[in-house]
């Protein structure tokens, strides 16, 4: 297991044995990332708080039960999602569906201000070409690089396979690289860019 494993075993073993401050230390610790996928599903920010503090509330509810659960932090993304499908199916108009079926580096200088302008147009870049993905290759994608899933783990969260999680991946890089690489190579050729920031996509395919 790892540390994060390990501790958020130890926080579920409290809860189930009734520790409050258990619970809040879990809720600071998921609420944001939980937040943060319903709104991939709910897209209403208000919406998406109600689910997860709905979400925790039954957690808290059935906290005798926890030993049936494997693993809280999957348990929890997956109630999410299951929440939000909910909603969207008593609420919206939208049809849900899920479909089943790297290079060099060098890091910029953030004490530079023109770098520092660089970085910040880059990521904005980088941040509208995910957010443009399609549903299940942005979520995969945002697990997996922004929440550390592995790919067992979100295939569990969402309910697809995990070859299906791996090709999604492959997908939004794909993606990603098809949309970003054109700006960043005009960037480079009309505005000059010092080298650093001339990788600075790959070096977030990486890290981000």
């Amino acid at each position: 297991m790892r540390p994060d494993d390990l501790y958020l075993k130890s926080l579920q073993q409290q809860i189930e044995g009734g520790s409050q401050q258990a619970f809040s230390g879990l809720f600071r610790l998921l609420y944001p990332r939980l937040l943060s996928f319903a709104l991939q599903y709910v897209h209403v920010k208000e919406i998406a708080e109600e689910i997860t503090n709905d979400v925790f509330i039954k957690l808290w509810n059935r906290k005798e039960h926890l030993d049936e659960v494997n693993n809280i932090s999957t348990y929890l993304f997956v109630s999410v999602k299951n929440l939000s499908l909910n909603y969207l199916k008593r609420y919206s108009h939208l049809h849900v569906a899920v479909e089943d079926n790297e290079g060099d580096a060098s890091l910029i200088n953030l004490d530079d201000p023109e770098q520092q302008l660089e970085w910040k147009e880059m990521s904005f870049q980088l941040t509208q070409a995910i957010d443009s993905l399609p549903d299940q290759c942005r979520t995969v994608f945002k697990l997996i690089k922004e929440d550390g899933f592995r790919y067992k783990e979100v295939a569990e969260i969402l309910g697809i396979s995990p070859r299906t999680v791996e090709t999604q991946l492959f997908r939004a890089m794909k993606k990603l690289q098809a949309l970003i690489s054109p700006a960043n190579t005009a960037a480079k050729r009309n505005r000059k860019l010092p080298p650093a920031v001339s990788t600075l996509i790959p070096l977030l395919f990486l890290f981000y």
